[in-house]
């Protein structure tokens, strides 16, 4: 049984794969329906989840794919033509197949559950375009289906069965083969053994040799489709040669050692620059260069591409515009943008939970979007990049966009905002007012939405993860959500400060740059608007947070009590779209550090985001900039309209200017690198 045990896993895990993979290639289909190639590849794929269920034996995942493969047929063969009534019952076929799986992965059986309606559904789709003719295919009736499993695990049909060593085996050769999706059905014998050939001889649909002669292709196209066959294992085999499955759980474990590995980086690094010894540095810096390089090496095995989230947005599309009578396209731009493997599985329902809010709330319907001269097929885009340390990852649509009134009506209806409030409120203050817990403009309410739950989680779920959220809408144009997340949680660059004594730690991702102030400088161009001390950057008022006074270690301060010979160090910050300064006492260093999860004590705290172990072994916080913000007050928007009307903040310029990090390359000239080609410095 372990033997088996090992082959169900596998073949869960490349189930699942498969089906995901099906889902795409029947969309796919609706859009070109004469693409005998994805028809082909459909069919095999089909065949293969139906075989291999037939060796492990689970006679129910062997019916229902048995019957859809049937309908298959015909269709691969050009007997029938492909119908979204068609595309429907397979997409019925692959939602009943995952729920079957789900059942075996959960318990090891196939469950109770019930799938002769989508069976029926099946049959009929076959038999009311077919006719029953010659060219159909039978699909066996279940007591049939129960016989063909018995033959093929040599067991009974009642009941969950164990499997023999041999039938073991069979699946085992069968998986080793080449089952992949993408392959062939003939590579199942590739590699395996004569009972794994008998197996899939008689996992085979039987076709009437009739129906074979008239859809049989001439013998240049034959020749060229075997050609294509050949060509195509043997790309499958060579990939399938240079890759390897991996439990998450090792890497998991591998990265946390690889954590640990950077602290006892950091502390050699600390303790060969407190001794003055060429050979001690030497080796410190090689270890560096190395535990850098490893820790690259185990993260990019974390990096999966955002597609593997996005694969089933197509579907869940197509599902909720048929249902809402809207035609709705999907468009995905940046899909190989790769991110940790942990973010990518914490942003999957809030994606989806977005897309079906567009596909419901946003896009119109066919006969509103003709009457606004539009086209009556809406579209979605989903585009995703890499910019600072980040994945930004965009998601809009050009339905209605947000009836901000709306908005505001139902915020002052149900407390949430005062009337006073509301109209000092500007568009993207407003449109922030759907992320708040309860908040929904929908009339009534469906299976979908309209229950005030749904943004205010996408928004938890994303701000958990490190991540910002920020909604934009235009009337009658459409809504763009932009989620900007960290692309690792485990080890970040960080700048470290230094306040009362304690070091503190900042995620270089916010950081924008550093500025020195003296006493009297400090005196001259730190002021207060309305009791806001702000600093005047390039023509600019920076809002300024005093990191003791946030964390409650001293009294308000005000320029006035700056000494002459006091150093202020302001440390600049971008919080979502708004920039501050953070006032610290001193700077010390950059370095990579590991995040380690706060206790509960601390967990309630909104300044702080985690906590590290440095150099010397010490534990330092690592301040949440956001939350420091919130603290602050810096997001308040009586501030920024303050400061507007004091002429001295314009968005604009900040887009002209760009970052560049000044060195002086030794002939006692400086030159200038841009901050975008670094990735670290070293010593």
């Amino acid at each position: 049984m372990a033997q088996l045990d090992d082959i169900v896993k596998e073949f869960l895990v490349e189930s699942y794969e498969s089906l995901d993979q099906l889902d795409q290639a029947l969309l796919a289909l609706e859009e070109s329906p004469e693409d005998r190639d994805r028809l082909a590849s459909i069919f095999r794929t089909v065949h293969t989840i139906k075989g291999t269920s037939g060796f492990l034996a689970f006679p129910k995942l062997e019916h229902v794919t048995h019957v859809g493969e049937s309908l298959l047929v015909p269709l691969r063969d050009g007997d029938m033509g492909f119908s979204n009534e068609i595309a429907d019952g397979l997409l019925s076929m692959l939602d009943a197949v995952r729920s079957i799986l789900a059942n075996i992965e959960s318990t090891g059986y196939e469950g109770d559950g019930d799938y002769e309606e989508v069976v029926r559904q099946l049959e009929t789709l076959r038999s009311g375009s077919v006719g029953g003719g010659s060219n159909s295919v039978e699909a066996r009736p279940p007591d049939a289906q129960a016989e063909h499993s018995d033959e093929s695990v040599g067991g009974g049909s009642d009941g969950p069965r164990d499997v023999t060593s041999s039938s073991a085996t069979s699946a085992a050769a069968a998986l080793a083969g080449g089952t992949r999706a993408d392959e062939p059905t003939d590579s199942l014998t590739e590699g395996g053994t004569a009972a794994a050939q008998g197996a899939a001889d008689t996992a085979s649909v039987a076709a009437p040799s009739e129906a074979r002669r008239n859809s049989q292709p001439t013998a240049a196209s034959s020749g060229e489709r075997r050609g294509n066959s050949s060509e195509q294992r043997e790309t499958n085999r060579a990939v399938a040669d240079r890759t390897v499955r991996i439990d998450v759980e090792l890497l998991d474990k591998l990265m946390n050692l690889v954590g640990e590995l950077v602290l006892a980086r950091n502390q050699i690094l600390q303790f060969s620059r407190n001794r003055e010894d060429t050979a001690m540095t030497a080796a410190s810096q090689r270890l560096n260069l190395i535990t850098s390089e490893l820790q690259e090496g185990v993260m990019k095995t974390r990096m999966q591409p955002i597609r593997n989230a996005w694969n089933k947005l197509p579907r869940v599309v197509r599902d909720l515009s048929n249902s809402c009578g809207k035609r709705v396209r999907v468009c995905m731009e940046g899909a190989d943008t790769e991110l940790d493997k942990t973010i990518l599985e914490a942003i999957k329902d809030p994606l989806t939970h977005v897309v079906r809010n567009a596909v419901d709330h946003g896009i119109e319907s066919p006969a509103e979007r003709e009457a606004a001269g539009k086209p009556v097929e809406g579209t979605l885009w989903l585009r995703a990049f890499h910019e600072g340390g980040q994945v930004n990852i965009e998601i809009g649509d050009d339905g209605g966009g947000i009836s901000l009134e709306r908005v505001k009506q139902k915020a002052i209806s149900k407390g949430m905002v005062s009337a006073e409030q509301a109209d000092k409120m500007n568009d993207r203050e407003l449109c922030n007012l759907i992320l708040l817990p309860g908040f929904s403009t929908a009339a009534k309410v469906t299976n979908v939405s309209g229950r005030g739950v749904g943004m205010d989680v996408v928004k938890t779920n994303v701000e958990k993860i490190g991540g910002t959220l920020d909604i934009q809408s235009v009337s009658g144009r459409g809504t763009t959500l932009r989620i900007k997340i960290p692309l690792t949680l485990a080890i970040v660059p960080a700048l470290v400060v230094t306040c009362r004594g304690d070091r503190y730690a900042i995620p270089q991702v916010s950081l924008l740059e550093l500025v020195r102030l003296e006493g009297e400088r400090a005196k001259r161009e730190i002021e207060l608007i309305h009791s806001v001390p702000c600093y005047r950057l390039r023509g600019r008022l920076l809002p300024l947070l005093y990191l003791d006074e946030q964390l409650r270690l001293r009294d308000r301060r005000t320029p006035h009590d700056f000494h002459e010979d006091e150093i202020i160090n302001i440390v600049v910050l971008q919080a979502e779209d708004r920039q501050f300064g953070l006032v610290v006492d001193q700077i010390n260093d950059t370095q990579e550090i590991v995040v380690k999860p706060l206790g509960q004590q601390l967990k309630g705290i909104p300044t702080y985001a985690g906590a590290t172990i440095m150099g010397d072994g010490s534990v330092s916080l690592i301040l949440d900039v956001n939350g420091l913000a919130s603290q602050g007050n810096v997001l308040v928007e009586h501030q920024d309209r303050s400061m507007s009307d004091a002429g001295w903040m314009s968005s604009d310029r900040s887009d002209d200017r760009s970052q560049w990090l000044l060195i002086d390359p030794g002939d006692g000239g400086r030159a200038a690198i841009s901050l975008a080609s670094v990735s670290r410095l070293e010593e």
